[in-house]
This record gives structure tokens, C-alpha cells and sequence, in this order.
């Protein structure tokens, strides 16, 4: 069975994974930070929360694929 880690850095999963999290935390950071943007009041906090909303997508698409690769591979084998 494939390891977890050399699955989730093949570069298909790494480019999906970065195009989720570009699309739906762009999304989630316009609805949860975007008044402390536009109004200029962005602290450390803020950008931190703002980090932590893009690599959330990420690592559910990573996990995801992992998963379902590994479990397809799993299958083939059997």
C-alpha cells in the first residue's frame, strides 16, 4: 500500500489541492475578513486568520484525494 506522504506530494494532488484552497478560501476570507480589509484594520491576528483560511481547503482536498487514492489502490489488490 502507498504511504500517505508520497501520495499527497505527487504533484497532481499539490496542484489541486492549491487551486481548492485559491478558489474557496478567497471566498471564505471575502466573507469572514473582508470588512477588516477593506476598512484597513487588518492586525497580525487577522493575517494569521487569513493563512489558516487558505490552507483549511488545502489540506480537505489533500486528505481527500489521499484517501480515495489509497482506498482505489487497496481495492486493485484485492
Amino acid at each position: 500500500m502507498t504511504s500517505f506522504l508520497s501520495v499527497a506530494l505527487r504533484p497532481t494532488i499539490l496542484r489541486r489541492g492549491l487551486a481548492y484552497s485559491l478558489v474557496v478560501g478567497t471566498i471564505l476570507v471575502g466573507i469572514n475578513q473582508g470588512d477588516v480589509i477593506f476598512s484597513g484594520g487588518a492586525s497580525w491576528r487577522h493575517l494569521l486568520k487569513i493563512g489558516l483560511t487558505y490552507m483549511v481547503p488545502f489540506l480537505v482536498s489533500t486528505l481527500s484525494s489521499v484517501s480515495a487514492i489509497r482506498e482505489r489502490e487497496t481495492v486493485r489488490k484485492t
